[in-house]
């Protein structure tokens, strides 16, 4: 018997249906929105931020005391050590936590991974202004121990989310690479470190800010930073100071954080945007 029905002959195993085209443009469209968002509102935010307070600075009737301590070259200087107190922690900190945290998820050193984990849990236990002054107790003043200190008190979440995203990375495909005749060493740089990529920035963003924050005490060992627009402030009972040294950091902070999304973004493969 004839029928108008149409066969549709069985697919191939080889068959794949090409994908959605409105889907993916419409994702595309959406991550676009997302990145202008981000390269665009926190900066723009900081921007107003500092406009802000610039225009107020010029403006304001200030004392002796205050013009000094809010002097423009003197905020430009102090704001460069203090970045440059951050760069250098967070540098350290990526240079030794990742390459730690990726040897002990391997399987030689993987049983020490808890008890180093605790060991740095204990470092972010601990006072920030409590390290720095022990190391500069012990080692002298300056920059190099309050870089120190500072390193040590954002090691741990570059540490954690190093051994955290490696240990997520699906072992099905670390497997199926192994099968493929991968060395370790390429399984590591092509499909381990690629996916645990998110994880591990995410932890390089905390460390940022915490560096950004803590570096606010590296004044009370000669290190500089605008720590010393807070001190005075508190010192000299000048409110006007101590809140634009509190805005300041603030602001450095944001913009520290946005760099790091930033740069999370730009390391991401596009597929696990």
């Amino acid at each position: 018997m004839s029928s108008d029905t149409a066969i549709t002959p069985p697919s191939r195993a080889g068959d794949v249906p090409p994908p959605a085209q409105g889907d993916g443009a419409r994702s595309r469209r959406r991550v676009s929105r997302d990145d202008l968002g981000l390269l665009l509102g926190l900066p723009a935010l900081c921007a107003v931020l500092l406009g802000g307070w610039a225009l107020w600075r010029a403006t304001a009737d200030l004392d002796d005391i205050e013009a000094r301590s809010l002097a423009w070259g003197l905020i430009v200087e102090l704001f460069g050590e203090h970045l440059l107190l951050t760069a250098l922690s967070a540098g350290a900190v990526i240079l030794t936590a990742i390459p730690l945290g990726i040897a002990l998820t391997r399987p030689a050193a993987r049983r020490a991974a808890p008890a180093v984990v605790t060991v740095a849990n204990f470092g972010q236990a601990a006072p920030a202004i409590g390290i720095l002054i022990l190391l500069a107790m012990w080692l002298g003043f300056g920059v190099p121990v309050a870089v120190l200190a500072l390193s040590l008190y954002a090691f741990l979440p570059v540490l954690q989310n190093t051994i955290v995203g490696l240990q997520g990375v699906d072992q099905t495909l670390v497997e199926a690479a192994r099968g493929m005749g991968m060395s370790r060493w390429s399984v590591l740089g092509r499909i381990e470190l690629p996916l645990a990529l998110p994880v591990i920035m995410a932890g390089v963003r905390t460390a940022l800010v915490l560096a950004v924050g803590t570096a606010a005490f590296a004044t009370f060992i000669n290190a500089g930073g605008l720590g010393s627009v807070i001190t005075t402030g508190l010192y000299l009972f000048r409110n006007s100071v101590l809140i634009s040294g509190g805005l300041l950091i603030a602001v450095l902070a944001l913009l520290v954080d946005w760099a790091g999304r930033v740069l999370e973004l730009v390391a991401t493969p596009k597929g696990m945007r």
